[in-house]
């Protein structure tokens, strides 16, 4: 596994990492503790040193999941962590209230540093941008927890252009974390520029389309009554029947390059710029292995045009959020 620079900030770490929300949110209940923890195992064995949390995954659990899961390996990895949800009163109890308060990111990350068994988080990211506290009260908090030493990096997630040049200017972003693949590529308009300007490392997560480019999907798939897709307008059954094209137009490319379509989605991605890490996620080993195998995978220029073309004759269908999440996105 080869190793990369995070933008210009000297962070260095493998060039797949690993995402690990799956394992205790979002797609079904928690998984196996002890599988999972075999798992993050095999993946610092097999190369990969940058791994992917957040508080509010569970919420709490995925972070303590990693934290015990990668205790062997201090100084080995990079851990990255997120903060700005909290408990709603007002939703039952559930994680749906954003707070990015300078007080509130203080008082998170001593209990992220616990959870991750960690003397400073390696990358911070706000998860996603409140506008009721403005960013450069954001990025002065967490200036101040890397001045204590508790932060290394700061990262955003899902931010705009235009927010992340505000938060760069009080305290260097080291990364921006968002969703990123041939299923969705509007980060090219004007993100992607104003990362390169300004020297900051992109982070895609669901470079695998959410398992949708993998072709293991189709529109008979059903998910379980906890998978956050059930809510996800572009997995309706209706939207997925229409979207297949797509992965039809990668999984031909792929049978050119005698690999498969998640390999190359995850190939596109780590030819586009030499500062992107994908970090596709998975609970199974032969996942894990299928996807680190697309790191193997080197697309020419030429490979690169020639894929986007025939992709980009796809019109893809469907939001990629819930309205309630949709709106929390590219502010």
């Amino acid at each position: 596994m080869q190793k990369r620079k995070v933008g210009t900030s000297g962070l260095e770490v493998s060039e797949l990492g690993f995402g690990c929300m799956g394992m205790s949110f979002s797609y079904g209940p928690p998984k196996d503790t002890k599988e999972m923890t075999a798992l993050l195992h095999a993946a610092v064995e097999r190369g990969v040193t940058f791994f992917d949390t957040a508080e509010v995954y569970g919420p709490l659990i995925n972070e303590k999941l990693v934290g015990e899961a990668l205790a062997p390996f201090r100084g080995q990895v990079v851990i990255a962590t997120k903060f700005g949800w909290e408990a709603n009163p007002e939703d039952g109890g559930k994680w749906s209230a954003l707070n990015s308060r300078p007080e509130h990111i203080k008082k998170v990350a001593e209990e992220s540093l616990k959870r991750l068994k960690v003397d400073a988080i390696d990358l911070y990211y706000q998860h996603r941008v409140d506008l009721n506290v403005p960013i450069e009260d954001v990025a002065g908090a967490v200036k101040e927890l890397i001045q204590e030493g508790k932060v290394k990096h700061f990262g955003l997630s899902e931010a705009s252009a235009k927010t992340i040049r505000r938060a760069h200017a009080v305290q260097s972003v080291t990364a921006l974390q968002s969703e990123y693949s041939l299923f969705f590529r509007e980060p090219e308009e004007s993100v992607i520029p104003t990362l390169e300007e300004l020297g900051i490392g992109f982070v895609p997560f669901s470079p695998l389309g959410k398992g949708f480019l993998t072709g293991k999907i189709d529109a008979e798939t059903k998910f379980d009554s906890n998978d956050f897709r059930n809510t996800v307008p572009r997995f309706s059954a209706e939207n997925r029947k229409t979207n297949q094209a797509l992965v039809d137009v990668i999984t031909a490319f792929a049978h050119k390059k005698k690999a498969t379509p998640a390999q190359i989605a995850l190939a596109w991605l780590l030819a586009k710029k030499p500062w992107i890490v994908p970090i596709p996620g998975t609970t199974k080993l032969s996942r894990l292995e299928e996807n680190l195998g697309g790191a193997s995978i080197k697309l020419t220029a030429e490979d690169v045009r020639a894929l986007e073309e025939s992709s980009s004759k796809v019109k893809v269908e469907g939001a990629r959020y819930s309205p309630f999440h949709q709106q929390l996105v590219g502010r």
